[in-house]
């Protein structure tokens, strides 16, 4: 390692090394690359030094090293939320942290650093319950829960974070911390919706749910179909009982050969349904919407929980990716013809999708204890995603703000963190109402007064 461009010194790593059992890596290592990277390759993190953690003392050991040489810290399971590089300091990784331990008599399961959702709702499923998992099981269940978390199941039970019931947390002082109601009320309130900015959480006890199946899937629609299917799904959200949940997405497909003929390099609008309650319920529920346009898929049926990655289809593999996203206040007739002008099938843009995913029910009620989470005041969610390929990197970004430009008039206040994307810190501060943002601030300056953990989205970052 050169000194002239790491000011680590040998030394410097033995110590963090020395009682620390997972690998480090320095730039240049080979196998450094892989452990850095995060799932949305458009992010390069370049920190000075990984460490991946293998157990709670290399986290707590990791953190004082990084506290005593004033490093920023930045954690990383599985790289899903990665939304800005990660550079000049500590990276600790923590995927090799991924325990699962259910304790089916309480619905509760404690779930460790790096622990994907798959083996989560494996392991609830084989007592018949599951978590309040989001639209892929392959997310890291960590990162997901801190920034809120809304899934199929979420307008019936609210956000994931509003069913924590304990957090292991080491703080900023390297003290391993288990945050609770009762324990750390304040830092409780915070970490439940505030990301990573108050410390490395190296496990938590959330709750489960009885749930085995669902009626669930999706319906392609043609592309000269959009206005009419958002039209429809406009006057048919809003009649739907707390137990089911929906979306709809504008999708530009690629012409690859894995999917569907009729899908395959076509604009197509693909309404997503989930229902926990009878499957005859859910037919009922969903009737409606199946005359709503030309219907080229349908594959909406009940499904075991094991199975939802289906209804979204959301993408297996990393990839290089621009997204942003905003809440609505209401879908009108005019926010559809806005968004059909602005993303349709007459439109020529460079999106791979727009979704509107319903919100509202539990996920507009405060949590029980309250806690940080944001985005409860919007009844929709809105989220642009686009793929940056070569030669229109610059042209991505421009066609996303415009549509949200698009969908303004209608925007309500706050934001989703885990949809937000890249943002600066002024966009970041705007997804809290004053009052909260201030709490958060407070106690990031009693928690974190060196702001170590100042990357990605973090709270006075």
């Amino acid at each position: 390692m050169s000194t002239a461009t790491n000011p680590l010194t040998t030394g410097d790593l033995d110590r963090l090394k020395s009682g620390f059992a997972g690998p480090v890596f320095v730039p240049g290592d080979p196998g450094m690359s892989d452990e850095a990277a995060p799932f949305n390759r458009t992010v390069s993190h370049r920190p000075l030094v990984v460490a991946a953690a293998t157990r709670v003392e290399d986290v707590v050991h990791a953190v004082r090293w990084a506290a005593a040489r004033e490093l920023p810290i930045a954690v990383q399971a599985t790289g899903h939320g990665a939304v800005a590089p990660a550079d000049g300091g500590l990276l600790v990784t923590t995927r090799r942290m991924d325990e699962v331990t259910v304790d089916a008599a309480r619905r509760t399961v404690r779930v460790a650093a790096g622990a994907r959702w798959k083996s989560v709702i494996a392991a609830a499923a084989e007592h018949g319950l599951a978590p309040l998992s989001g639209s892929s099981s392959d997310v890291g269940a960590i990162g997901y829960t801190l920034g809120g978390g809304h899934g199929i199941l979420g307008r019936q039970y609210g956000f994931a974070a509003d069913h924590v019931l304990a957090v292991d947390l080491v703080t900023a002082d390297g003290r391993l911390r288990q945050v609770t109601a009762e324990s750390e009320p304040e830092l409780f309130w915070a970490v439940r919706g505030g990301k990573g900015s108050f410390g490395v959480v190296t496990a938590m006890e959330i709750r489960l749910f009885p749930v085995i199946t669902v009626y669930a899937g999706g319906i392609f629609f043609a592309g000269s179909s959009a206005s009419g299917v958002l039209h429809a799904y406009r006057a048919w959200a809003p009649t739907l009982p707390e137990q089911a949940s929906s979306s709809v997405a504008l999708l530009r497909l690629p012409p690859l050969e894995e999917l569907p003929e009729p899908l395959r390099g076509r604009f197509v609008v693909h309404l997503r349904f989930a229902y926990n309650g009878p499957a005859e319920e859910g037919e009922a529920l969903l009737a409606p919407m199946r005359t709503a346009g030309e219907a080229v898929l349908d594959h909406v049926g009940e499904l075991p929980y094991t199975a939802t990655d289906s209804v979204h289809q959301d993408p297996k593999d990393p990839m290089p990716v621009w997204n942003s996203g905003m809440l609505l206040r209401s879908i009108e007739a005019e926010t559809v013809e806005a968004l059909v002008g602005a993303v349709g099938p007459e439109a020529d843009v460079p999106l791979a999708m727009v979704e509107i995913r319903q919100l509202g029910g539990a996920l507009s009620r405060p949590a029980s204890p309250p806690n940080a989470v944001s985005g409860r005041e919007g009844a929709y969610g809105v989220s642009v995603v686009g793929a940056l390929l070569p030669g229109i990197e610059e042209a991505v970004p421009a066609a996303g703000n415009a549509v949200l430009g698009a969908l303004e008039p209608w925007a309500a206040h706050g934001a989703l963190i885990n949809f937000l994307g890249e943002t600066s810190p002024e966009q970041l501060a705007g997804a809290w109402d004053p009052q909260a943002r201030t709490r958060l601030l407070e106690i990031k300056r009693a928690y974190d007064p060196a702001r170590l953990f100042r990357l990605g989205h973090a709270i006075g970052a």
